[in-house]
This record gives C-alpha cells, structure tokens and sequence, in this order.
C-alpha cells in the first residue's frame, strides 16, 4: 500500500547508504536555491503559512504560480511538502487552482512567416514545473533526507 501512496504523492526517497545530514546544513541548502537571478525564490514560511520554508516561482507571461511548502521533520529525517499551483482557467478569464504533485509544461506559440513566405506555428516561450520541483528534490535526497509530497496539509 505504500508504493501506491508514494507515487501519488510523488515520494522520493534518498540514495542508500547516504548518511542525513543535520537539519541546519538542508535549510542552508534550500535558501541557496533559487534567488533573484533564479527560476524561482526559496524563503522562510510564515505562521500562518505553517510552513518552515517556501519556494514560490511566477511565470508572468503565463499568469502561473507555483509555491511549494516544506516542513522539516527532523526526527524522521523528511522533508513535508504540499504542492500548488493557480494556472488560468480554460473556460474564463480565472484562475484555477491545483495542488498535489503534477509535471506540467506550459508553453505559449504563434504564427510567423518564413524566408520562404510561409506561414508557421513557431514556439516562443516554454516553462516545465520540474525547473522548479528538480532541483529542490536533488537538494532534499543529496542531503539523505526523504521527499515526502502530502496532499492535504503539512
């Protein structure tokens, strides 16, 4: 039963035989990711967030909005994390809201000529979510701790 529940909530466990590393030595990892020159910006959480720490990303040209909230369990040596994300909705001018584990890639086309006179659908601009998930798992599981994703509350 457990594999089924790990692979909805996209589980990740650490390599075997990597030692944890100490609590302060990951959150010191963590806040290194991102920044301002980065995809996305990883911060402390607030109380009411109920997080220990934040990574949110904003895709302006997308109107999409990543954050993903972690809670640092020392004694079991896991990382809680609660995924969500507000996309534009389909059918209105909205937002909709996601939360959970989901590999998406949002991507914006348009029509251009060629030299050859043609017209052509031509990509330009492409967002994967795992630019943001990938680098804070490899953190999490390169610190021997275990990525535990939750669906509903941290």
């Amino acid at each position: 039963m457990g594999d089924f529940w790990d692979r909805q909530t996209a589980t990740r466990y650490p390599a075997r035989g990597v030692t944890p590393r100490a609590v302060a030595e990951l959150r010191e990892a963590l806040l290194a990711l991102g920044g301002p020159s980065g995809v996305f910006l990883v911060r402390e959480g607030t109380s009411k967030e109920r997080a220990d720490l934040v990574a949110e990303c904003r895709v302006a040209e997308m109107r999409l909005t990543l954050k993903t909230s972690m809670r640092l369990v020392p004694a079991k040596h896991e990382v809680r994390t609660l995924e969500e994300r507000w996309e534009p909705a389909l059918e209105h001018s909205g937002q909709q809201y996601g939360r959970g584990p989901g590999k998406a890639v949002y991507s914006q086309w348009e029509y251009r000529r060629g030299a050859d006179g043609r017209r052509s659908k031509v990509e330009t601009f492409r967002f994967d979510t795992g630019q943001m998930r990938n680098p804070l798992q490899k953190a999490v599981l390169g610190a021997g701790w275990t990525w535990r994703g939750v669906l509903f509350r941290l």
